[in-house]
């Protein structure tokens, strides 16, 4: 998974990555705002789910404490950071700012 999951990170086009948990309500807010914010951006940026119970290396590799925990990354940089729900419009905001 690390492979492919640094492959991903390190393309040209802005990937953010949703750090979630099955049993976590938060988490579970935030999955209509990610396919909201996906419907603004379009192709601005590419957006990624990874559960940390499955995936528990990647989630000690980032230092991945609580979830949600939402990165932006541009060609393998971490560009921002943040846990916990982010509505749609600061997100979007956030993600443009860091992007163009």
């Amino acid at each position: 998974m690390n492979t492919k999951f640094n492959s991903v990170i390190n393309q040209d086009q802005p990937v953010l990555v949703d750090f979630y948990a099955d049993w976590c309500g938060p988490c579970k807010t935030m999955s209509p705002i990610l396919q909201e914010a996906k419907s603004i951006l379009k192709e601005e940026v590419k957006i990624i789910k990874i559960n940390v119970d499955q995936y528990q290396d990647l989630a000690s590799e980032f230092s991945v404490r609580g979830v949600p925990t939402l990165i932006l990354f541009k060609q393998g940089k971490m560009l921002w950071r943040q846990s916990g729900v982010v509505d749609t419009n600061d997100l979007v905001k956030i993600i443009r700012q860091h992007v163009n």
